[in-house]
């Protein structure tokens, strides 16, 4: 069972928001739509993304920061290289910090933000993945 197609597009307008070099969970996408048990429904939106909208989907994670969409981009090596690439820092291999990263839809203007063009479906290249200082 997919989402409704209201739902999949209120998705896709907050994952166009999610900053570079933030994330967010699936919980708090379906949280700000008004879906609190609706993760599962985020992530099933997310599965299908038309190529065309340009999603940032890399910067969606779960509720404990882990790269569970990962298998989308092929492995979850290339949704971390993305990340990494925008300086989202890690706390394992394939967790991030959330604590220095998350994103929460609802503390910003969604009507005024723009969204990001990142295109996830185009590799990172190596020039510019940055190593974080500290």
């Amino acid at each position: 069972m997919g989402a409704s197609p209201g739902f999949t597009t209120k998705v896709y307008d907050i994952v166009a928001r999610i900053p570079s070099g933030s994330v967010t969970t699936y919980g708090r996408i379906a949280e700000a739509i008004g879906s609190v048990r609706g993760a599962r429904m985020v992530g099933w939106a997310l599965q299908s993304v038309p190529p065309e909208l340009d999603l940032p989907c890399h910067r969606v994670v779960n509720r404990i920061g882990e790269l569970t969409g990962g298998w989308h981009f092929g492995h979850p090596d290339v949704m971390k290289g993305r990340l990494l690439a925008e300086q989202v820092p890690f706390r394992d291999e394939y967790q991030v910090d959330l604590a220095a990263c998350l994103w929460l839809p609802w503390d910003s203007d969604l009507d005024s933000a723009a969204p990001d063009k990142v295109d996830d479906l185009d590799p990172v290249p190596s020039h510019q993945r940055r190593r974080r200082k500290g």
